[in-house]
């Protein structure tokens, strides 16, 4: 076959086109499948934006959200988009610090993926007249993406937000 996948590369894939898809109610990473990336020999970003990301303050109860974005460089697997959504909308009733959110999903995307570079920015609407925008990256060790993820990270966000550009 030359062109799209057959249905031994779809195995696995059980979310896409899946007419009852049940939306979690809690922290999810079990929904994550992958599907083996078509083109390994070359370097590519895929980058997912989800504009209503939510979970809950673990202090107060109260929601936050947030436009979350998650580019990688995907090594053999990539992630599946349906089930990334899922996933992602998992977080709705999580309590956990914005930070933790998105070092939790980055820990779980590599752990599910191992793509060659990853990172993921949270930007947070504001509650109580401060946002909080954490940033978080990774680069396959002893590679040249580890040194991509630390000059990315020295570098991040050099012309940082104000009233007029967030």
């Amino acid at each position: 076959m030359t062109q799209g996948r057959t249905k031994q590369e779809l195995e696995g894939i059980s979310l896409l086109g899946n007419q009852g898809t049940v939306y979690p109610s809690t922290y999810s990473p079990e929904l994550l499948e992958t599907f083996e990336n078509k083109h390994p020999n070359r370097d590519y970003m895929v980058k997912f934006n989800c504009p209503e990301f939510t979970s809950l303050c673990p202090m107060t109860g109260q929601p936050d959200f947030a436009a979350i974005y998650i580019s990688y460089i995907p090594d053999r697997l990539m992630v599946e988009s349906k089930s990334l959504k899922l996933y992602l909308f998992s977080f709705r009733n999580h309590g956990d610090f914005h930070e933790d959110c998105i070092n939790t999903i980055m820990n779980d995307l590599i752990s599910l993926m191992n793509p060659r570079y990853i990172e993921i920015w949270g930007k947070f609407t504001p509650r109580g007249g401060i946002s909080i925008d954490p940033y978080c990256n990774w680069g396959q060790p002893g590679t040249r993406f580890e040194a991509m993820a630390e000059h990315r990270l020295m570098n991040h966000d050099l012309y940082p937000e104000n009233i007029n550009n967030r």
